[in-house]
Formats: structure tokens, sequence, C-alpha cells
């Protein structure tokens, strides 16, 4: 959730939130802002694919910029966004009415035109170059931890990431697993539930991977996708991840209406918008607090679930504790939905039955390999 996709004054209550429950708040792509730095709530910096904040003239990555902004104390983690799970290959849209001057000097463009992220980064182009690129800024930011976001789509795509982080010895520190049924209002109507892979179902496939090449236990992974209840933060760990990311909550939390709006610039709540008018309305005092109290509750309520069970700990979560209806007359864990990988199983093969064809078509010198055998 970018400044530029949100207001000012919704990009303080957020990081005015986040510095009061004491949790990160995510930048988005738009770049980092005076907002995001006034209240010193910790920040995870996303870069997109268009560079905003770390970028050059000609829309490439600026090793200078960037480095001057990692090491900023608000600064924690740095995510390179690959997809989204909303509208993944479709990158964001900035209208050229919230595209203001303050908005375009911090994002490095033309004021007043609309803003098109590419679908595709420029710094790499294959999966080792990913992750070179990773250590690269891994560097430049004095060993800050650094890791990407994605949506599922070609299952041999992310076993290549795999075999390319053991080829080169890089890791990210963290994955973030978008889920196809994301949402935002910039999403092409037809991507919406229907590109990229569910969460649920991303989750449990990165997790695998992670744990068959024996390397989850140096990556974290954060869900993200439709996650605003205690319970939906259970599922999601119970499965695989480490942590989640909330944006429609936090949404909510602030007062959004769910008005349509956030494309036009005429949000009636002031949060999706860049006119003074409407922006002034949201009063940022109010509504970090908000924010703050949703956190805390949500939490709560994590805890309240996870005793109810009777675990005292989230990494007690597994695969067994949560049931899913199958049918009309039967129920089954998820254990049996997603059947476990043992550690190290895809190392060498003979591989699962459910991984084999994905696995030999991964190629860690390439994406979309899949696709060229095909060709």
């Amino acid at each position: 959730m970018s400044f530029g996709a949100l207001s000012s004054h919704a990009v303080m209550a957020l990081n005015g939130g986040a510095k009061l429950g004491n949790f990160a708040h995510n930048t988005g792509e738009g770049g980092i802002s005076s907002y995001h730095l006034k209240f010193a709530g910790d920040l995870t910096w996303q870069i997109g694919t268009g560079y905003f904040g770390c970028r050059t003239v000609n829309g490439g990555f600026s090793e200078k910029l960037f480095a001057e902004k990692a090491m900023l104390p608000s600064v924690k983690m740095i995510e390179i966004k690959l997809s989204q799970g909303a509208k993944p290959g479709h990158a964001g849209v900035l209208p050229a009415c919230k595209n203001t001057p303050e908005i375009a000097k911090i994002r490095g463009v033309e004021a007043y035109t609309q803003i098109n992220s590419p679908a595709t980064h420029s710094a790499f182009s294959t999966p080792i170059e990913l992750l070179e690129f990773i250590q690269q800024l891994r560097d430049l930011s004095g060993g800050k931890p650094i890791g990407f976001k994605l949506c599922i789509g070609q299952r041999s795509d992310f076993l290549a990431l795999c075999k390319a982080m053991l080829k080169t010895g890089i890791n990210p520190d963290f994955i973030t697993v978008d889920g196809g049924e994301g949402g935002t209002g910039a999403a092409p109507l037809e991507y919406s539930n229907s590109i990229g892979m569910p969460l649920l179902d991303a989750l449990a496939f990165v997790s695998d991977c992670l744990i068959g090449f024996d390397l989850k236990k140096d990556i974290k992974i954060i869900a993200s996708g439709k996650v605003f209840t205690g319970f939906h933060i259970i599922k999601r760990l119970s499965i695989g991840a480490d942590l989640c990311n909330s944006a429609r909550g936090m949404m909510l939390s602030m007062g959004c209406i769910q008005s349509l709006q956030c494309n036009t610039g005429h949000c009636p709540t002031g949060i999706s918008t860049q006119r003074p008018a409407l922006v002034k309305g949201l009063n940022v005092s109010d509504k970090r607090q908000r924010v703050a109290n949703f956190h805390e509750e949500t939490v709560k309520s994590v805890a309240e679930i996870l005793a109810a069970a009777g675990l005292s700990r989230t990494e007690e979560l597994n695969r067994k504790h949560i049931f899913r209806r199958t049918s009309q007359t039967q129920i089954s864990h998820y254990q049996d939905i997603y059947p476990p990988m043992v550690a190290g199983n895809l190392l060498s093969e003979p591989f699962p039955s459910a991984f084999d064809e994905d696995i030999k078509q991964a190629n860690a010198e390439m994406f979309n390999c899949a696709a060229c055998e095909i060709n």
C-alpha cells in the first residue's frame, strides 16, 4: 500500500499504529516518503519493478540511491516484489490524478502522468541473477534482511529458484507468498481470484519445497492475501508460514468502507486519495490508535485460539490441527490434504511423485523453462 495509492494521512496512521503496536509496516512499491518516517515505526521497504526511490533517470536500479535509503534506521528489511497475488504479471498502476509533484519526486518520475510499473525487473532475468541481486542489496544495506514476494504460477519456476539457492549458496532471508485471491483496487477484474495459486495451496507448496531442499531452516515464510482475523493467521501458520501480512484488515481498521473509489481519487474516507479536502478528513491520531488496537486484538485472538487447542506457542502448530470439510459427510485435516514433505527429499532422486515432473523441468539458469520445452 504505497504512498500515492494511499494518502499521506493514511500512511502516517499505519506507521504510527506500527510504532504503537511494535509491529512492521510495509511501504509498498511506491518508495519511502517522509510520512513513513514521521513516527519511526519499523519499515519493510518494498522494491518493485519500477525501482521507485532507488531509480535511475532511465528507470533502472540505482545502487547509490538504494544504499542511502536502505541505511535509514527505520528500514529493518527489504522486500523485492516479483509479483502480486491480485495481479501477477500485471504490475502496478498509479493514475495520473494521484501522481502529484510530491509523489513524483519520491518516485523519480514525471508528475501528473500515469505510472505503469513494468511487468518484469530489469536488474535480473534468471533465478541465479535474482539471488545475486539479493546479495548485492544485502551488501549495500549493511547486512539487513533481504527477501522477495511472489505469487506462485509455474511450480517449476519456484523450484528453479530453490535449485539456484543451492547452486549459488545465496538464500533470501524471507519469502513472502501472496495468494491469487489477494485484493487491490487496481487489479484487472478477470485476474481477481483467477490468476495465481490460492494462498493455502501456495503456502504448502513453498514450505514443502524449502523443506525438501533443506532450506527452510534458513528462510522465513510470510503469508499474504486476505489475512485479517486470528483464525486466518492460525490456518496459515499451521501450513508453514512463520508470520503474516495484512493489508485489508489494516485498511478496515482505518475506516475503509469499501466504496470502490480507490482508482478515482474520490475515496470518501481520505484513505486512497490525494485530494486535500478528503485527506484532511482522516484523523491521524485517532486512526493510528485504531490500527494499533486492531493488531493487538487480532494477536490476542490468536493466543486465545492456541490456548483453546491446548497449545502454548505458534511453533507447535502443524497441519494436523486444522480441519476442512471435503464433502457433505467428511472432514479432513490439512495433513491429509497437504501431506508434509520429508526434509531433504528433493535433493536427489527418486522425487515425490507430486514434484517429479516440475523438478525435472526446473532450471536454475532460466525462468519458465517448462514453457520453453513445450515450445
